[in-house]
């Protein structure tokens, strides 16, 4: 219990939970178009059912990553990964899938847990990297985030929207995090201990190099449209 008084567990949650907040926005569009065209006794029943059904087996693929990331030469291509999907969440590759409304409960339910299981990557590993092995932080922060993915997903979707600093802080957030993870891997971890400074500057170099990696990539995307005259 006494991890609940450090300042660091305090950190580390507040990044799980600003990580699952800003990653799941996609999933939020996909279970609103699974149910849109249920009734709308059934709508909640399948967000309800499918949303737990999905965490459950997220939760599950995050123990996995913990497990995997302990060993040698992982947390450095969790890294890398982090790093890349930092950049694509800045340039807007958010790899949506094209899904079709369900009148079928059942059907609703299946789309929600598979499209979740396969959007959910990104989520997972970063989760994974921010509670650094801690199974208490990372189920505490799994469990403060689920309610708000689920009741505040479109309320985060708005925000986004008027406030784009907050990807901005996101894709950061997962540079930083990325920074972290690759001093922390074992194959690397005499070289970093016999250069102490590199503890402080890797997650700053992982921030920056995600932020202005995914501005000039969003800055030099030519527009998907062109207008005709």
């Amino acid at each position: 219990m006494s991890a609940f008084t450090m300042p660091e567990f305090w950190v580390a949650l507040a990044q799980i939970i600003l990580i699952n907040i800003v990653l799941s926005g996609d999933n939020a569009v996909v279970i609103a178009l699974a149910c849109r065209a249920l009734p709308p006794q059934q709508q909640k029943k399948a967000i309800l059912f499918g949303s737990v059904g999905a965490i459950g087996l997220r939760i599950v693929l995050t123990f996995f990553a913990v497990y995997l990331l302990s060993l040698p030469y992982l947390k450095l291509a969790g890294a890398a990964l982090l790093l890349w999907i930092g950049v694509g969440l800045l340039k807007g590759d958010d790899g949506d899938e094209e899904l079709e409304g369900h009148s079928g409960l059942a059907a609703a339910i299946k789309t929600i847990i598979v499209a979740d299981l396969v959007m959910s990557l990104d989520n997972v590993i970063g989760v994974a990297a921010a509670a650094k092995g801690n199974v208490v932080l990372l189920v505490v922060g799994l469990a403060v985030s689920i309610p708000l993915i689920i009741y505040g997903s479109s309320l985060i979707l708005k925000l986004m929207d008027r406030f784009p600093l907050i990807i901005t802080l996101g894709a950061g957030l997962l540079g930083w995090v990325a920074g972290e993870m690759a001093v922390a891997d074992p194959s690397v971890t005499r070289w970093v201990d016999a250069h102490h400074a590199v503890h402080q500057v890797a997650p700053v170099v992982g921030a920056a190099l995600v932020i202005f990696t995914g501005k000039w990539l969003l800055d030099r995307t030519p527009p998907d449209t062109e207008v005709k005259a």
